[in-house]
């Protein structure tokens, strides 16, 4: 039994990844400063991150999650800062950001100046072999597009982008984009809690190219985020120089490992007693309790379902409506002459209708400095997603041999690698599909029953670290105040 006498508030987090291990932080530091609150964290695996997962391997720094967090979003970096991390902060080499798009069978050049999908460029787009005349036609005249009556509903990303820029530019160039980032498929993703910002470019100037040039020219005027360090002023990506392990293993690093519970799954939350007031009894296998005034979630939706086993059935489907896709990465080391064989740029997108299981591939040491020995290369390819989740049931001897041959009809790369790092991440990514944020308020009127008890993670307001770190703030600080 976990429970601390006097008047300090029990809270207790389920969940060891970035939105846990932010929140618990966040109460640790609440505690020292004196305010009456107990937080103490239980984790079902023997680790705490979560998906983010950093390992070293012959002078290369493999990433088994994600690599980095964008800069337009401030939570990480001033994290980083608060945690004595900032000057280990580097920005991508955005110098080299080339980006291309496997297009029958051959890489070709992601025309330059798109926003995830509106180009601020025109004449780069007119230009490339990845779109057909008709939908250059439709790209040069999108120009035109006036504001109207702004839509009452929320509608499908395909939808969205055929109506300004037609079939071949969602195809070729946006879906492979979402399914590289969202582990997604742009005909489910929603406009509204996906691309909130297209639609509001979409309502005030009607086209997405005047939108996302004067966004483009607002952005030029001032600077992403101030203070980071080497390299990143600049930058569209951000990490860390011995990577985002250093963030997490920070954050562990500042709680009581006396209130750290791994291996704990739990199996239900319940409250004590009908009292609206009453504590809730966390009950893990093997018979383990713990109490607390408050629970913060954070962990995925559909997992938090299977915690009230006396939920309604309606209301334990809310917790079902958002649906989570899952990943695979597959790092690979390479020697001196596959690097010098590679083409310039940070790698490549894989379009749904191209012959290959393959999602995306990162050239890691050209993306970010410090992530292989000099002259060396390595690669992170993805597989997964809403468009393949057979592949997750691939065993690891089968795994390697399905890599190798895609980067060898891709890239040519007939070489062994000098070794192969697999990571699995099941049922990880959350989808935010149309009516994603109805699914929201319904789960927000769930939880107007189970009062302190709240939820942060990657399903409610963005999947990146940063947005983990603003809703496990959030919740932490909702404990703090209840």
């Amino acid at each position: 039994m976990n429970k601390d006498v006097g008047s300090f508030r029990r809270v207790a987090i389920v969940g060891g990844g970035i939105s846990g291990l932010t929140a618990a932080y966040t109460l640790a530091q609440a505690r020292v400063r004196g305010v009456p609150v107990s937080e103490f964290l239980i984790e079902a695996e023997n680790r705490l991150g979560g998906v983010v997962r950093t390992d070293h391997l012959e002078g290369f720094v493999l990433e088994g999650g994600p690599d980095s967090f964008i800069s337009e979003k401030p939570e990480a970096a001033e994290l980083c800062h608060e945690l004595g991390l900032g000057d280990s902060l580097i920005g991508s080499n955005d110098d080299e950001r080339q980006t291309y798009i496997l297009h029958n069978g051959s890489l070709v050049p992601l025309p330059e100046g798109l926003m995830l999908l509106a180009p601020t460029q025109i004449k780069p787009f007119l230009k490339s072999p990845l779109l057909p005349l008709s939908s250059k036609v439709m790209i040069a005249t999108e120009w035109f597009v006036t504001p109207t009556k702004p839509r009452e509903f929320d509608e499908s990303i395909a939808t969205f982008v055929r109506r300004h820029f037609g079939k071949a530019m969602l195809e070729n160039i946006v879906d492979p984009l979402l399914a590289g980032v969202y582990g997604g498929d742009a005909r489910s993703l929603s406009v509204d809690s996906v691309i909130p910002r297209f639609r509001e470019m979409e309502n005030q100037y009607g086209s997405l190219i005047r939108g996302a040039m004067a966004t483009t020219k607002r952005m030029k005027k001032g600077t992403r985020i101030n203070g980071y360090g080497e390299n990143s002023s600049n930058s569209l990506f951000v990490t860390l120089k011995n990577g985002l392990g250093d963030l997490t293993n920070a954050l562990e690093s500042r709680l009581d490992a006396s209130r750290i519970h791994l291996g704990q799954r739990v199996v239900s939350v319940e409250r004590i007693d009908r009292n609206w007031k009453s504590p809730y009894r966390i009950r893990c296998e093997g018979n383990q309790d713990y109490e607390a005034d408050a629970v913060i979630l954070a962990l995925p939706v559909h997992v938090c379902a299977t915690f009230f086993p006396t939920l309604p059935e309606e209301v334990a489907e809310a917790f079902r409506t958002i649906p989570y896709s899952s990943a695979m990465t597959v790092n690979l080391g390479f020697d001196e002459h596959v690097a010098a064989v590679l083409p310039p740029g940070f790698g490549f997108l894989v379009p749904a209708k191209e012959s290959s299981r393959l999602l995306a591939c990162t050239f890691v040491h050209r993306k970010f400095p410090y992530r292989a020995p000099r002259g060396k290369a390595l690669l992170r390819c993805f597989f997964g997603g809403t468009r393949d989740p057979e592949v997750m049931n691939l065993s690891n001897n089968e795994v390697i041999p399905l890599v190798r041959q895609e980067i060898r009809n891709i890239l040519g790369l007939e070489v062994a690698p000098l070794f192969s790092f697999i990571s699995r991440w099941p049922s990880a990514m959350a989808q935010y599909t149309v009516g994603h944020e109805d699914h929201i308020n319904r789960i927000a009127s769930v939880l107007q029953k189970y009062p302190r008890l709240y939820l942060a993670g990657n399903a409610y307001s963005g999947i990146g670290i940063s947005d983990c770190i603003r809703t496990g703030r959030a919740a932490a600080q909702q404990a703090i105040d209840m």
